[in-house]
């Protein structure tokens, strides 16, 4: 797809900073590189007015509206955005990538809802239960780590967690380039007896129906920051507890550095002299560097983006999504789904006939 016709849709409504936080960050993300028009979708009304404010004008091409009068609040139960989610801005935005419009949407608005109205409108892959969302982990090797699900689905069984690692290795590999992630699963122990049975049937079928995967096995809790695998796989009950957890974690470590520093006037002056360091770790701990997560397994890119996210984060996950364009996973997600899947019955189908052989032995 040329940079001529590439399009990004921009859920502009429900988020918790409004729309001229959205707008800034569109256009934040232009001066970073973006190549991708943006279509935003909302109450033209609303969204209108603030385009100037922000440096974004509808007349040179980089930007268009697309009214949609409606909008998801957080608060919406799922009954409500059902009866009139045809009517709203996310609607609009997952629609423009159903019709081909545009190549990925962004929003941040209600997860369940962009997951319900992404699966009534996309479809999944042919293979996949479930959609996974991703979340970028930093750990101390000084990169990160794709952790899913984190929010989705609150139980998977051992089908799905195998989808999930599937997933999780190719967005792993469209993000970062490597061609053999290292794939774990979350589990309480790295011993293979630990854990209930339904994960380690899911790690006994990776190993099996897809020995193409480095799957290292088990990992634990310390393992997400340690950097021991490439991808961890987990259920979104799970996933999302950890991901809540860190992000509490690193607020809380953040103000105890903020209080410290500012506590007498011997320790402003060294802030000072620190300033370029603190700058630094400042932006490692920043969520906003590594915003937006796909949805995985839709038959189209939609990404979630943090529904408090600042413009800094809306012009990261408008980046993202335009890399993920360029680069073909969900095709390589489809080919290995299938292939495992064939194997997968295939074993089963040895199982069955093993079984059998044995019955009549016995008689």
């Amino acid at each position: 797809m040329s940079n001529q016709k590439l399009s990004i849709a921009l859920d502009v409504m429900g988020a918790d900073k409004g729309i001229e936080t959205l707008l800034t960050g569109c256009r934040q993300a232009f001066d970073k590189g973006l190549q991708a028009s943006v279509l935003l979708t909302g109450d033209e009304a609303q969204i209108a007015p603030h385009l100037a404010a922000v440096g974004l004008n509808a007349e040179d091409g980089r930007v268009q509206i697309r009214h949609a009068e409606e909008v998801v609040t957080m608060n919406d139960k799922p009954t409500q955005i059902m009866r009139r989610g045809r009517k709203t801005s996310m609607w609009a935005a997952i629609e423009a990538v159903k019709n081909g419009d545009v190549a990925a949407a962004v929003s941040c608005g209600n997860t369940g809802a962009l997951m319900a109205m992404s699966i009534l409108q996309l479809r999944m892959i042919e293979g996949v239960d479930r959609p996974a969302i991703t979340a970028l982990w930093p750990n101390t090797r000084g990169g990160n780590g794709v952790v899913l699900d984190v929010g989705a689905n609150v139980e998977a069984n051992e089908t799905q967690l195998v989808q999930f690692a599937i997933m999780g290795e190719a967005y792993y590999r469209a993000l970062t380039g490597k061609q053999k992630p290292k794939v774990g699963l979350l589990n309480v122990g790295a011993e293979e007896l630990k854990g209930h049975e339904l994960i380690r049937t899911a790690a006994t079928t990776l190993r099996e129906a897809d020995p193409e995967m480095d799957f290292y096995g088990f990992v634990e809790g310390d393992d997400l920051a340690k950097g021991t695998v490439d991808v961890i796989v987990t259920d979104g009950f799970t996933g999302n507890i950890a991901l809540k957890s860190a992000e509490g974690t690193a607020r809380m470590i953040g103000g105890w550095v903020r209080d410290s520093l500012t506590a007498t006037l011997l320790s402003k002056l060294g802030a000072a002299l620190m300033m370029g360091s603190l700058q630094k770790l400042k932006s490692r701990m920043d969520p906003s560097r590594v915003n937006g997560a796909p949805l995985l397994g839709l038959n189209g890119l939609v990404l979630k983006s943090h529904g408090g996210s600042e413009a800094e984060g809306i012009a990261a996950a408008l980046l993202t999504a335009e890399n993920l364009v360029r680069n073909p996973f969900r095709d390589e997600i489809k080919t290995t789904i299938a292939r495992v899947a064939r194997r997968t019955e295939r074993a089963l189908g040895q199982a069955e006939d093993d079984i059998k052989s044995q019955q009549k032995a016995a008689v």
